[in-house]
């Protein structure tokens, strides 16, 4: 399945309109509910099927790792979510909000995403709907750092 950029869209729109992924209805209302509001078929299609398979590699906790391994990425990991990505999450980890086990799951769901590298705001989407599913609000910094453009924060 290919997913488009509207994906990111409906995502998005999932996060602002839900507190917490177990508020969501059903599948079939929730379609509807996304069709009134404007999103296509195949956009809603993509992104409930992206977010089954978040919800599967989240469940599986698949991801453990030695606390003194150290991650080595792949090519295709690399040329799929870049150097500015793979930066941004260690950023995130350095910082102490991403977890190695939220840091896999983050990029198996970049890795979902097909076509070529993916912008880094749609890998800040990916982070906050890791963080959504796992019903943890991110602190305000971290919310900054996901939505802010970086032409619009100030140096302090």
């Amino acid at each position: 399945m290919r997913y488009s950029v509207s994906m990111f869209e409906v995502l998005v729109y999932l996060y602002e309109h839900y507190w917490r992924p177990d508020t969501i209805p059903e599948v079939d209302q929730l379609a509807r509910k996304l069709t009134a509001v404007g999103f296509e078929a195949e956009e809603i299609s993509e992104a409930l099927s992206w977010l089954q398979g978040l919800a599967i590699v989240s469940d599986a906790s698949i991801h453990a790792a030695h606390p003194n391994s150290q991650r080595v990425y792949s090519s295709l990991e690399i040329d799929h979510i870049g150097l500015k990505g793979l930066g941004y999450l260690s950023f995130l980890e350095s910082a102490g909000v991403l977890t190695t086990e939220w840091k896999e799951t983050i990029i198996d769901r970049a890795l979902a995403v097909p076509g070529g590298s993916i912008a880094l705001d749609d890998l800040k989407i990916i982070v906050l709907m890791v963080f959504w599913t796992a019903n943890v609000e991110p602190d305000a910094l971290i919310l900054d750092e996901l939505f802010a453009e970086e032409n619009e924060r100030a140096i302090h």
